[in-house]
């Protein structure tokens, strides 16, 4: 027997999870789930964010978009990791004070474990993300992360984009389209539970009741379905992450032929950070502070000081948001994605990873046999478990640093704004580096990878002299880190500008060298 989904709110989340069904579940074949979208023309898409995590790529490819069509139309640009600025020490005393958070990994350049021996100085004292990886180089010079002959969504370098939000949730609509989604422009204006407190109906101002068997809440902070509805209550985190509050500005660029940096750059703050990101033809740029540390008109004069002159002229937007998730995300009938069920904040660009990995999750554990129940007690456990480690890998960036500059960094410091896990954590990782044993691959979407790209570029010390004298290959370490500066120049002269690529994927598209056959 078929089922039927209604996706009630539009936005990214909405539509990622709508493609997403509709690709996993066969929404275009018969004996598939039918699937609505109800979304209102009057309420905007709020796109807190515009950067993504390398998931996406893969969220992407199988909805089947076409990069060149995600790069046109989205306005993207590659995203191959994350400079944080002023995060370690107070700018005053060093306002180079900079370290990168790559989304390529070490092991992408050799077998050998070379952390250990970073950690014992073979490498000098070169940042471990420099040492361990060509990205950084790359980056730094504002060159793209593959060839305009690279496949859809594949490349020698990992990456992820950014894009203007409300371009990429019309491309992905228009993908989900065309798998089968129907769409209806209209406003939920009541929700009808039955006698056992399942969404019976919600009723559509135009279109009246509307019926099925699984409704999506992608209402964002609203809520309207599995809070508002369902009394399915929020938890906040405000006492871990103060950040509460964002002022963003777009920034034209100067010139049309600006290098358009392939990072996002983080500059810590006297409240909180900066985003700064280059599309096409303009930055998005915001500021997240904490209203506890911060007023609004401080928030929007440390934005334009960052901008600069150009900021008088142009508008600007204020947002709030609360740190925190549903610990019932999938309630009897009902599933809330996207802000819906929570949000971090946007640092690291969690927010549409969760969307993507809540659709995945869902379309495992569809419920084909009319079992809610323990899908949702499934489901809910996993997502739990994501959010808590989500937030102490946030958490990480300003707990460690040394700034005591303002209250929003001594308050950061301390030890009652931390988890006991995190805490328990950081005791193990002094004497010995985070390895695959401290993620959980079902439920991490940081693996260890970042969580040592973090604690290094902040200068966390590891002391693992107890083992050296156990390690054995130090002249195979120094060559390998040797091995991995000639890549890194090698790959410095193999890809074009950042600029370069994306002008010529807008021009003429990707073309991909015809694979050899055998």
């Amino acid at each position: 027997m078929s089922k039927s989904v209604l996706i009630v709110g539009g936005g990214t989340a909405g539509w990622i999870s709508a493609a997403y069904m509709a690709r996993m579940l066969s929404a275009d074949t018969p004996g598939g789930v039918s699937i609505t979208l109800v979304e209102s023309d009057e309420i905007g898409i709020l796109g807190v964010g515009e950067g993504t995590f390398p998931i996406i790529r893969k969220t992407m490819g199988r909805i089947g978009l076409d990069e060149s069509d995600l790069i046109r139309h989205a306005d993207a640009t590659f995203k191959q990791g994350i400079r944080f600025r002023n995060w370690k020490t107070n700018p005053a005393d060093d306002p180079t004070d900079s370290y990168f958070h790559p989304f390529q990994v070490m092991s992408q350049h050799t077998d050998m474990d070379l952390l250990p021996y970073w950690l014992l100085g073979v490498a000098g004292d070169r940042p471990w993300a420099e040492v361990c990886t060509v990205q950084e180089r790359v980056v730094d010079a504002m060159l793209a992360p593959k060839l305009i002959t690279h496949p859809n969504y594949d490349a020698p370098l990992n990456y992820a984009y950014h894009f203007d939000a409300g371009k990429l949730a019309m491309v992905v609509r228009q993908r989900a389209e065309a798998m089968g989604v129907k769409r209806l422009v209209d406003t939920i204006d009541d929700v009808t539970l039955d006698e056992n407190g399942a969404i019976a109906s919600v009723t559509a101002r135009v279109h009246g009741e509307l019926k099925a068997d699984l409704y999506i809440d992608c209402t964002g902070f609203r809520a309207r379905l599995i809070g508002q509805a369902m009394g399915q209550e929020f938890t906040s985190y405000r006492e871990q992450l103060f950040c509460n509050r964002a002022v963003t500005m777009q920034v034209p660029y100067e010139r049309p032929d600006v290098p358009i940096p392939s990072c996002t750059y983080t500059t810590a703050q006297d409240a909180g950070w900066i985003w700064d990101i280059g599309l096409h033809a303009r930055r998005g740029v915001g500021y997240v502070y904490s209203s506890d540390h911060c007023t609004d008109d401080e928030a929007l004069a440390t934005l334009q000081r960052y901008v600069g002159a150009a900021a008088q002229e142009l508008p600007h937007r204020n947002l709030k948001f609360e740190a925190g998730f549903r610990e019932v995300q999938w309630h009897k009938n009902c599933v809330g994605i996207g802000l819906s069920g929570g949000f971090v904040e946007p640092l690291e660009a969690t927010g549409i990873s969760f969307a993507e990995i809540a659709a995945l999750i869902l379309c495992n554990l569809f419920p084909w046999s009319g079992d809610y129940e323990r899908s949702a007690q499934q489901f809910n456990a996993i997502m739990k478990k994501r959010f808590l480690h989500v937030i102490d890998f946030i958490k990480l960036h300003y707990y460690l640093s040394e700034r005591t500059d303002t209250d929003f960094w001594r308050d950061n410091r301390a030890d009652s704004s931390v988890s006991d896990y995190l805490v328990g954590k950081l005791e193990q990782w002094r004497h010995r580096p985070p390895t695959f044993l401290d993620i959980d691959a079902g439920v991490d979407i940081f693996d260890e990878n970042s969580w040592q790209y973090i604690l290094y570029g902040m200068g966390f010390k590891t002391d693992i002299g107890a083992r050296a004298g156990a390690l054995r290959f130090y002249d195979d370490a120094r060559r390998e880190f040797e091995s991995i500066r000639r890549q890194s120049q090698n790959a410095m002269s193999a890809v074009p500008t950042h600029r370069d690529l994306v002008s010529e994927v807008v021009a003429n598209g990707f073309r991909p060298k015809a694979r050899a056959r055998a």
